[in-house]
């Protein structure tokens, strides 16, 4: 075997290793191997999903800080689509997290269907991971941190959501903090 053949054989392994990674991409697979903090740093977006609102956080490249982002109207499923993938661009983010709304003793009701199904379709429609993150008293702890810094009623109202949202961003994080643990949807 001359050392040509040897290259030629490597070159057209690694196309048809490009090929089949492509071609997982299609399925939506790859899901399942992406979003290891290690492996894939950057920064991640978080939306909190409300019936009228939905709140929005982004966290830094190396996922130290998070802050709230404005939050959006919900309106429909496309505008959601496009709305956050124009987010995701901006900010160059490396994955999705959404909020799981699930009941105080853990269990999920529809709500949390609801969020699961938006994030299949998200996870169809996007080419970053999504991952689900437990929610619960998100909303009520920021009430109640922003109620404590002082804030006026009428901004805990217009920021709450995003607020909710930099919250569940900061537990995924926190609770993603060993790789091998992602939540993914």
């Amino acid at each position: 075997m001359s050392p040509t053949f040897g290259i030629d054989k490597l070159k057209l392994i690694g196309h048809s290793m490009k090929l089949f990674i492509t071609e997982l991409a299609k399925n939506h697979q790859t899901k399942s191997f992406l979003g290891r903090s290690s492996e894939f740093p950057g920064r991640l977006l978080a939306i909190d999903l409300g019936t009228k609102r939905i709140g929005l956080a982004i966290c830094d490249e190396l996922r130290i800080s998070v802050r709230p982002l404005p939050r959006i109207e919900r309106r429909s499923w496309k505008d959601l689509l496009r709305r956050v993938a124009a987010l995701i661009e901006t900010y160059n983010s490396k994955g999705l997290v959404i909020g799981l709304p699930l009941s105080l003793k853990g269990e999920e009701g529809e709500a949390a269907g609801n969020a699961r199904k938006i994030a299949d379709k998200f996870g169809l429609s996007l080419t970053i991971p999504v991952y689900l993150q437990d929610e619960r008293l998100t909303t009520r702890t920021a009430k109640s941190e922003m109620t404590s810094e002082g804030r006026a009623e009428n901004e805990i109202e217009r920021t709450v959501d995003s607020e909710a949202a930099a919250i569940i961003l900061r537990d995924f994080i926190t609770s993603n903090a060993d790789p091998g643990k992602m939540n993914h949807r």
